[in-house]
């Protein structure tokens, strides 16, 4: 086994020390227009960032307020769930029935994948079957020497 030479090992860990920061930053000090991407007006049911509904304008409003505050993006989306359920998520939880909406799609695909995977399976098994009832042996013998012909 070849071993990584000291240099490609310092810099892949400091790669992934600078990469782990950035995403612990976000949920430390998030951004409105990250947390307005990640939650959906009750009223029109399209993302904050882009409601002008009243309600998503007390929620953006909010969410500049919490986050002066100090709050963790968990903390003011913890908030919002609390206040208006589940559906104020972008992103359905991966927990409950949130975990439907992420399998369900997959468990689709792979019926469907299997669903066609024995199709062709049976359409290419059944195509050998339908060779029909043999010749009759003077019209095999018309028919080789027909192509005997174009040789």
């Amino acid at each position: 086994m070849r071993r990584l030479p000291i240099r490609r090992v310092l810099a892949l860990c400091v790669a992934a020390l600078t990469l782990a920061g950035t995403a612990t930053a976000s949920e430390e000090q998030p951004t409105p227009a990250e947390l307005e991407s990640e939650l959906i007006c009750p009223v029109c049911e399209t993302t904050l960032d882009t409601s002008s509904a009243e309600i998503a304008l007390r929620m953006k409003a909010r969410i500049r307020e919490l986050i002066a505050a100090g709050s963790t993006k968990g903390e003011i989306k913890a908030e919002f769930v609390d206040q208006f359920g589940t559906g104020v998520l972008a992103v359905p939880p991966k927990e409950g029935l949130g975990l439907l909406a992420w399998l369900l799609p997959l468990a689709g695909l792979a019926t469907a994948a299997l669903a066609v995977g024995a199709l062709a399976w049976h359409w290419s098994r059944g195509q050998a079957a339908e060779a029909g009832p043999p010749l009759d042996p003077e019209l095999e013998r018309r028919l080789d020497a027909e192509l005997a012909r174009f040789e």
